[in-house]
């Protein structure tokens, strides 16, 4: 009997050295994951990632500054900038896509647009030609909905006189 009972402990110790290592296995590898996330968090790396794109033609320039990566709740920067050389004979009109300004909660737009609307695909800015200068810039002060949960895909169009002078596209990405 004494080789039954020695057998009986020797594989119970077994499963229960066993099941210690599993637990100190999976406790080293969540440390280790919370570990990482908090070096991504210090680091900036979970934060708002702004990115800029741009495009020329018929003699204007159109630079997008945006959030290429962002998170719910947190303060992002969309701006605009339209040059011409010599300066604007016509008022601004910008179409953005219209469901992209979805993604935010916004204090405005600065300058303020005259005039705004909207169809299918686009909302459409208006903005009065600027007295002088060869740069116009608008701002849109926003933060993420906290709960928005996915990224938008968008295009910007700079209209003058009615007709596409130039376009660019991005995206932004929403993280958890």
């Amino acid at each position: 009997m004494a080789t039954q009972s020695g057998a009986a402990e020797s594989t119970t110790k077994r499963v229960a050295d066993h099941t210690q290592l599993a637990g100190r296995t999976a406790r080293r590898l969540l440390l280790a994951l919370l570990a990482v996330v908090v070096l991504l968090g210090a680091s900036g790396l979970l934060g708002v990632h702004s990115a800029q794109v741009s495009d020329s033609a018929n003699g204007f320039t159109v630079t997008l500054v945006y959030p290429q990566v962002a998170r719910g709740g947190l303060d992002v920067r969309w701006q605009v900038t339209v040059t011409h050389p010599g300066g604007f004979d016509a008022d601004i009109v910008l179409a953005v896509t219209a469901d992209y300004f979805d993604l935010f909660e916004t204090q405005g737009f600065h300058p303020t647009p005259d005039a705004e609307t909207a169809d299918a695909q686009f909302l459409y800015l208006t903005f009065t030609k600027p007295p002088s200068g060869e740069v116009f810039r608008v701002d849109f002060d926003a933060y993420i909905q906290p709960a928005s949960q996915r990224g938008r895909s968008a295009e910007l169009r700079l209209l003058v006189g009615g007709r596409t002078q130039v376009s660019v596209d991005y995206r932004t990405w929403l993280v958890p």
